[in-house]
């Protein structure tokens, strides 16, 4: 029986709190019962709301299913007869069925929790029919609750996946783009190299002037090849900061987060190294965060340029330490006589990064 994986605690909280409330009703039918029997109710009740705690814990919820049958005959013989307490039992196990189970199981267990609830009212006060639109009642009105709230937070958990999906693509993208790049530019000059090497090496006993000049060539070679390898990273690190800003505005707006942006003219060594701080906090925003919100602001005063990049993606369960990347970045800026700082505040996440003019 396949089950579903509710995909935030505090949605799991509120399905506790509806739970707990259901059993209200029986509860009070239960005390209601002049005989020493009512407390078999209790211990029948108790014995539910206990196995659907450690169920909705462990994600086992055969354990509710079981207890349900054992509550049969501990709660459906007491309590006042108009008040039906095990159908209000039975509408309960269907109304939860299709928020826990997945399939074509939630339709069916919630069909046999009404049905049971009906064969139960026919053996205990002969009444099934009051038994089934009870359980009926209370099932749909569950569902009705609760079923939206599960819906959405599947969506919202599905988009956020999505999203990381993406970024890790775009990662993987640009991996493979510049380790292909890297092939194209060396792959043939490291052949010819480890040819001319080769050659020497067998020409050094016979012929010394040619090896001579094959070393020397293999040299010019290897000088070219490091030249070009060179002028490609150049290349790599020279990222338009007007271009990155408009690509990191439309990816996050694609993500569903608003962005807005304020910006400077910006030349030079310090837009490359802006734009690749800008690069590295949109990736956070959409790997580290649930961000609904953006602001990205630059800003030039007094010979430096301060972009601060802001949102509300924190994640309160998650460590205030500082990761690889930023250390990462704060190296790279300090090279360039750069800086960079990140607080959080509000439920707020700020990346500050100064650069010179």
């Amino acid at each position: 029986m396949a089950v579903n994986d509710l995909p935030h605690t505090a949605l799991r909280g509120t399905l506790h709190a509806l739970w707990l409330g259901s059993l209200v009703v029986p509860l009070v039918a239960v005390l209601r019962e002049p005989s020493a029997s009512r407390w078999l109710g209790v211990v029948g009740l108790v014995l539910l709301a206990a196995a659907y705690e450690v169920a909705l814990r462990n994600g086992k919820f055969w354990i509710s299913g079981v207890a349900t049958l054992v509550s049969i005959p501990l709660v459906a013989p007491v309590g006042p007869a108009e008040l039906h307490p095990w159908a209000w039992i039975g509408g309960i196990a269907a109304g939860f069925a299709p928020l826990l189970l997945t399939g074509v199981w939630r339709w069916l267990t919630a069909l046999g929790a009404v049905v049971l609830a009906g064969a139960v009212g026919f053996f205990a006060d002969r009444e099934p029919t009051t038994h089934l639109v009870i359980a009926a009642a209370v099932g749909a009105t569950i569902l009705a609750t609760a079923g939206l709230p599960v819906w959405f937070a599947g969506l919202l958990e599905q988009a956020r996946a999505g999203r990381e999906a993406r970024a890790e693509l775009a990662v993987s993208e640009e991996r493979l783009r510049f380790a292909r790049d890297v092939h194209d530019l060396l792959g043939h000059r490291l052949t010819v190299i480890a040819l001319k090497a080769e050659l020497a090496g067998r020409l050094a006993a016979t012929d010394p002037e040619r090896s001579a000049a094959e070393a020397f060539e293999a040299q010019r070679l290897a000088s070219s090849a490091l030249s070009e390898v060179r002028d490609a990273v150049d290349g790599y690190r020279a990222v338009d900061l007007a271009e990155q800003l408009d690509a990191v505005r439309d990816v996050l707006r694609e993500a569903g987060i608003r962005c807005t942006v304020t910006a400077v003219p910006v030349a030079g060594d310090g837009a490359t190294q802006l734009a690749l701080a800008l690069r590295e906090a949109c990736t956070n925003v959409l790997r580290h965060s649930r961000a609904t919100w953006c602001m990205i602001d630059l800003a030039e005063r007094d010979g430096e340029v301060r972009m601060t990049v802001t949102n509300d993606g924190v994640d309160p369960a998650a460590p205030g330490r500082q990761g690889n990347g930023l250390r990462g970045m704060g190296e790279r800026l300090a090279a360039h006589g750069g800086r960079v700082s990140a607080d959080r505040s509000d439920g707020t996440h700020t990346l500050r990064v100064v650069v010179p003019t």
